[in-house]
């Protein structure tokens, strides 16, 4: 059962949602739109090593022209808000107006886990060059019920690997796992 505006309120008077910013004008009648934050990255080396650590370069959208997204490079974004979700999970959605410019805003991480309190990276791709802009409007959270107990929440997983708080793209980790 997807949580409708009421519901998002009354569980973030709870503390069980957490959104900071919070923009009461931002809230949907089942969503919460995010804006996209100030930082972009894109990775260093032109092929990635799923085995090794790809490092990136972290740079700030410039705040009143904007900055060109092109086609066949994948950034790093962020969203401006840091969400904790301790008892729903949260899925991260493209929205229309941003897809009918030709953004994509996730690969395939449009679902959070119950424990996740972070700022959360996007991964942006374009079909056409595209300008974006610092605090635009890029997606939405939808908050979903649970059906039993959780066991470990995400941010007490001694194996996350997103958990270190911050407002800057984070890369991928997939190199800290084992296979």
């Amino acid at each position: 059962m997807i949580l409708t505006d009421q519901q998002i309120q009354a569980e973030m008077a709870r503390g069980t949602i957490v959104i900071e910013p919070f923009d009461p004008s931002c809230l949907g009648t089942n969503s919460y739109d995010v804006h996209l934050g100030r930082y972009l990255a894109t990775y260093d080396a032109p092929v990635l090593d799923a085995r090794r650590h790809n490092t990136i370069t972290t740079f700030e959208i410039p705040e009143d022209e904007g900055f060109v997204l092109q086609p066949g490079v994948l950034y790093l974004g962020v969203t401006a808000e840091y969400t904790e979700t301790h008892a729903h999970v949260p899925f991260l959605e493209g929205k229309s107006s941003v897809g009918r410019l030709g953004i994509d805003i996730h690969a395939t991480a449009g679902k959070g886990d119950v424990g996740f309190c972070n700022h959360w990276t996007l991964e942006i791709s374009v079909s056409m060059p595209v300008r974006v802009y610092r605090n635009m409007p890029v997606g939405q959270l939808i908050y979903f019920g649970l059906q039993g107990d959780v066991h470990t929440f995400y941010n007490r997983k001694p194996s996350a690997k997103y958990n270190e708080r911050t407002d800057q793209p984070v890369e991928s980790m997939m190199w800290k796992n084992k296979f």
